[in-house]
């Protein structure tokens, strides 16, 4: 879609440049031909509604914006006037939309140092359970929720069980 807007602009400039060395009869028979090309299209179409890309509600709404809307009553377009004022709206708004959206999705990591004191109090602990953690973490000033430490001690009984699982096996090898 960037790359057909940014086609339209060009193509679009380069028509205002050819623009420049025509007289302004010249620019008024081509704006009367082109109104009366709008009004044989909307006669072909019979009622049907008229399908833009968004490249060209982008370039028809940054193109018409400027415009007070004495102006855009007045211009013979195949939308009304209130369609291309929402379709900048739309713009402005999905422009602030792609800004304000954070950048990496989904919840934040647990900082590091929060990591590594769960897993020293559960080490050095062992009948400790991840709510007695949990609640000690809480007297030290830490707040992490009770599922994190939870979620930390799964993880480090999930790697005690492989280390315990391959010395298992070893000694089963070595017997």
């Amino acid at each position: 879609m960037l790359f057909r807007l940014a086609y339209l602009g060009v193509t679009n400039a380069l028509a205002l440049l050819r623009l420049l060395p025509m007289s302004d009869r010249d620019k008024d028979a081509e704006i009367l031909a082109l109104r009366h090309q709008i009004l044989v299209l909307e006669r072909h179409l019979h009622g049907e509604r008229v399908q833009f890309t968004r490249a060209d509600r982008a370039w028809l709404a940054a193109l018409l914006h400027p415009l007070p809307r004495t102006v855009l009553n007045r211009l013979r377009l195949l939308v009304r006037p209130e369609t291309v004022l929402r379709w900048h709206r739309d713009l402005i708004a999905h422009r602030h939309a792609r800004i304000s959206r954070p950048r990496r999705v989904g919840r934040p990591r647990t900082i590091r140092s929060i990591r590594t004191l769960v897993l020293r109090l559960a080490s050095e602990n062992s009948t400790w359970g991840y709510r007695r953690i949990h609640g000690e973490l809480l007297i030290l000033g830490v707040k992490v929720a009770a599922s994190t430490v939870w979620d930390r001690l799964t993880h480090l009984t999930i790697h005690r069980r492989d280390r315990l699982g391959g010395i298992l096996h070893e000694y089963e090898r070595a017997a």
